[in-house]
């Protein structure tokens, strides 16, 4: 028997809706789990019913579906949560070959002199700090992305003799990072490896600053983790911020390169999950026109013309909110991102950019993170509003592991940029672009052979 609703009364159904579903939250577990999986087996059940009985009760056949709905929901919100940790796992996770490598060149470190010798070697010292060379500066503690970004630099530059590395890292990286370059000199251009333990700050203002950036980091990754009202976009936020990166001292540090290089007027900054195709010489010597940063992407899409390379500040801070929307930005501009930057630390000296970077992620986190989800751009979005000149957009790939680009674009871009959660050293990493990286390691590195990284 087919179970026919013309039949029902309309009015009476939508009435015991109304009212149940003011209660379907309070349904008995058990009922929930009990209900039926899907509406074809809900139709069968009530027509098991109508054999058995005159007519259907309309309260049950309401609680029923309550509960189907409910549990149908249930199970959407698990399959996504399940979805987010598995794509989570396999991006955040560092393959065994990486902490191979950082284990062996710290053994190296221990056992072989070579890889203790200065980086770089003291006759190359003056050119750290020689305005007339092309400074590039990356932060970061993974080795074997540095030695991408670097040697991809190098390969692609018409004058590398003129490249001079700066790389930032944290005292539990600086060994194994420092045996690398010691041991895979990228002559004739220059690295230099420096861990945060060895910057001697001599102005007390300078490690105030820095210290109040990672206070304010660590107090952020505290009252992060803790918040949970039990919600599933709660959930999701708290998962999303287990990733490495969004509570990395390292990711927020980059806000002091006028501390870091007090002596040099300007610096090329790059992430580290870069691969750089062109000469990074006419990123150098861009006119920023007084602005602090020359960046690709920003630009205001209706007055510059085109659309938005990155997304708009709307999608990086939550203009709802009071405090943001009283800053009178405009969401709909777009917005720029760290990937490949020139710097010019002179004007950021000048200006109180690294003050308002600190003061909104104090706001952020004594909003309850409601201004932004936590990240170390949407304070710099704030921090650097009006200070940002826009760049050629070829100087600039980004989301390279989110998608795939267009192969014109792939071969005209400058600097790829991997950002997302599919990284060239993951193997969840597309194929193609994987292998355009992997292609700027050496094949017969007895390091990088013995661990695996490369066959």
């Amino acid at each position: 028997m087919t179970v026919n609703f013309d039949e029902w009364n309309n009015q009476e159904f939508m009435k015991e809706w109304k009212r149940s579903h003011r209660v379907a939250t309070l349904l008995d577990p058990v009922v929930v789990e009990a209900a039926p999986d899907s509406l074809d087996d809900l139709m069968v059940e009530m027509d098991t019913i109508l054999a058995s009985y005159d007519r259907l009760d309309m309260e049950a056949v309401v609680v029923k579906i309550m509960a189907m709905l409910l549990k149908m929901d249930r199970k959407l919100k698990s399959s996504r949560i399940r979805t987010l940790f598995n794509r989570h796992l396999a991006s955040l996770g560092i393959p065994k070959s990486m902490h191979c490598l950082a284990l062996r060149l710290a053994e190296e470190f221990a056992v072989n002199s070579a890889a203790r010798s200065p980086v770089p070697l003291p006759q190359y010292a003056p050119r750290l700090t020689d305005a007339s060379r092309i400074h590039v500066c990356l932060v970061t503690d993974n080795v074997l992305a540095a030695a991408v970004a670097v040697a991809s630099a190098v390969r692609s530059s018409a004058g590398p003799s003129r490249l001079v590395f700066h790389v930032v890292t944290d005292k539990k990286s600086y060994v194994p990072m420092h045996s690398w370059f010691a041991l895979h000199p990228v002559s004739p251009a220059v690295v230099e490896v420096k861990g945060l333990h060895q910057f001697d700050w001599r102005d007390g203002d300078a490690i105030a600053s820095v210290m109040r950036t990672i206070d304010e980091v660590q107090k952020s990754s505290l009252d992060y983790h803790q918040l949970c009202d039990g919600s599933v976009e709660r959930e999701y936020r708290r998962l999303e911020a287990t990733k490495p990166s969004t509570f990395s001292i390292l990711n927020y540090l980059k806000i002091h390169l006028p501390e870091f290089f007090p002596e040099l007027p300007r610096v090329i900054l790059l992430d580290d999950d870069v691969l750089v195709r062109k000469d990074l010489a006419g990123l150098w010597e861009q006119d920023l026109d007084g602005n602090i940063m020359g960046a690709v992407g920003a630009h205001r899409p209706g007055a510059d013309g085109g659309i938005c390379i990155e997304r708009t500040l709307s999608e990086h801070l939550n203009f709802s909110d009071p405090a943001v929307s009283s800053l009178g930005l405009d969401g709909s501009n777009c917005t720029w991102s760290w990937g490949a930057t020139i710097v010019d630390l002179d004007a950021w000296r000048g200006a109180n950019v690294t003050e308002t970077y600190q003061l909104w992620l104090q706001k952020n986190r004594e909003s309850g993170f409601r201004l932004w989800k936590m990240g170390s751009l949407p304070p710099a979005l704030i921090a650097f509003d009006g200070r940002v000149q826009a760049i050629e957009p070829l100087w600039h790939l980004p989301d390279l592991g989110w998608r795939m680009p267009d192969a014109e674009l792939l071969q005209l871009s400058a600097v790829l940029h991997f950002s997302g959660p599919r990284k060239p050293w993951l193997e969840v990493a597309f194929p193609e672009l994987r292998e355009l990286w992997l292609g700027h390691l050496n094949n017969s590195d007895s390091f990088l052979r013995g661990c695996g990284v490369v066959e």
